[in-house]
């Protein structure tokens, strides 16, 4: 299964190739690298040349080149939400754009079974960023609980919630390694009736907590057993850097849902580029909805 996401208003794959992408956020236009857009451009050099940002990477180092008038952050209109564009050293933005058609399963999801629970839906969100999929939940009625182990990512993703009027919507936000957190909770007999997570391969929680996916993400679906309700709505697994097929999302989630009636999809996200038929593979996914 692939989930494409087409250009939006806000939001434009213009080209990719020869190892770099050409984005287009709101009014500025970005280049980045991308090791999957192995083929050759689409469209001339002229129009890659009117970039205004361009990241370098050179060895270790890297930066972002500024051509014109210099840009730090903007913001744009994406998925019925309002999000901070910050270009960061890690070559991110702060949106992760493919993940927008999780956020509309997810969106329809929660309507359509929130007369179901007494009182809101409560969604868990692991490894957090910037807030996409937080704010979309919140959006339709969710309660979230919104955990990362960086302290500049949750602060992003408040500001991300103010600028979309979620500021007071039912969300709590917290900067704590993962596993602790999880761990906490299912002391407290916390428990949640979706989860989401985007498990990186290699990554360190707010007190130099380590984390690595091959040691780790065992140890993580046995507490989201514990943890997930009598009820559980939905379960989304996303995965970028690992370099897993993402039949290995799907076995954890046929492990993890065994005994519960529910329907699993796994697969890819990409984006469909806007002048040609070319589609960049930007991550894979599993997921599972209750039936």
């Amino acid at each position: 299964m692939i989930i494409k996401v087409q250009p939006q208003e806000d939001y434009e794959l213009l080209d990719t190739g020869e190892g770099h992408k050409l984005e287009r956020y709101g009014d500025y236009v970005l280049i980045r690298p991308d090791p999957e857009a192995l083929w050759n451009k689409s469209l001339p050099s002229t129009e890659w040349e009117k970039a205004h940002l361009e990241f370098i990477r050179k060895g270790t180092k890297t930066h972002w080149v500024s051509k014109g008038n210099s840009v730090h952050t903007w913001t744009i209109e994406f998925g019925g939400l309002t999000f901070l564009i910050q270009p960061s050293s890690f070559k991110h933005t702060g949106l992760f754009p493919e993940q927008v058609g999780h956020w509309t399963w997810m969106e329809d999801i929660i309507k359509k079974n929130k007369e179901n629970y007494v009182g809101p839906i409560s969604i868990l969100n692991l490894f957090a960023y910037t807030g996409g999929a937080t704010l979309a939940c919140a959006k339709s009625g969710a309660s979230v609980c919104h955990v990362d182990g960086s302290k500049p990512a949750v602060e992003w993703a408040r500001q991300n919630a103010t600028l979309s009027h979620l500021e007071d919507a039912p969300i709590r936000w917290i900067v704590d390694d993962v596993l602790a957190f999880m761990k906490r909770e299912i002391k407290r007999g916390k428990k949640y009736d979706a989860i989401i997570m985007d498990p990186p391969a290699f990554g360190h929680g707010p007190k130099d907590e380590l984390w690595k996916i091959e040691n780790n993400f065992l140890e993580l679906m046995e507490c989201c057993k514990k943890i997930l309700s009598d009820k559980p709505l939905f379960v989304v697994i996303n995965g970028y850097t690992a370099g897993y097929s993402p039949l290995v999302y799907e076995n954890n989630l046929r492990t993890l849902m065994e005994g519960r009636k529910g329907v699993i999809e796994s697969g890819e996200l990409a984006l469909s580029q806007s002048h040609s038929d070319i589609v960049l593979p930007c991550g894979i996914f599993a997921r599972w909805e209750r039936k």
